[in-house]
């Protein structure tokens, strides 16, 4: 796949999620302008102020997630990465965070692949749930796993396809763009992606990442 044609299936799925924050943001704003109540003023206020944090708080994800955020440094400090999570969550209390992760510092490449498996993870929790993350190195390497449990996980099939590298790059769809990036970062350090989803209510997802 040509490096323009996966940065147009980014850019969509960027638009995807920001729509709905950035779309009540404008809607806020319309029923402020024809809005005299005080109270309800009040309330529409409140309400432009948390579209306004959903829309930053994605935004920052997303620029660890797909960005060259984090510097020029090849190590970034993974106390971005779990800052950027619990923001992209929200303080609706949706799915709670388990942060299993000991190490200061990744590779931009491995905080990436973190990154992108949370957010397949989290959307995958279709009513919310607990979702945990771990990350170890070793002498060979590092090792990532998501653990996301709730009463129902839908995994989308084209999504775990692009994880694998079964899907041909042809067949990648914007919604398939985190996974696609996962998948490339992960072959080309020669590591390898697992998913394991035939237990009702659980879904795992690991990958392996060599030095």
């Amino acid at each position: 796949m040509k490096s323009h044609e996966f940065a147009s299936l980014l850019c969509s799925r960027l638009c995807h999620d920001l729509l709905s924050p950035v779309g009540a943001l404008n809607n806020g704003i319309e029923l402020l302008s024809d809005e005299h109540d005080p109270e309800m003023r009040a309330r529409c206020i409140d309400l432009l102020g948390e579209s306004a944090r959903a829309s930053a708080n994605k935004l920052k994800f997303f620029r660890l997630a797909f960005g060259a955020a984090g510097g020029f440094a090849d190590e970034v400090d993974t106390r971005e990465a779990r800052v950027a999570i619990e923001g992209l969550f929200g303080g609706e209390g949706r799915i709670q965070l388990g942060w299993i992760v000991d190490e200061p510092t990744m590779s931009k490449a491995a905080l990436k692949v973190l990154l992108n498996l949370v957010l397949i993870a989290s959307d995958a929790l279709v009513r919310g749930g607990r979702l945990d993350v771990g990350a170890e190195k070793h002498g060979d390497g590092l090792d990532i796993v998501i653990r996301a449990e709730g009463p129902r996980i839908v995994l989308d099939p084209e999504l775990k396809k692009a994880l694998s590298g079964e899907s041909s790059e042809e067949q990648i769809a914007p919604r398939a763009a985190a996974a696609w990036l996962v998948h490339c970062l992960v072959s080309e350090g020669q590591g390898e992606v697992q998913v394991m989803d035939n237990e009702e209510g659980m879904l795992l997802i690991g990958a392996s990442l060599p030095a």
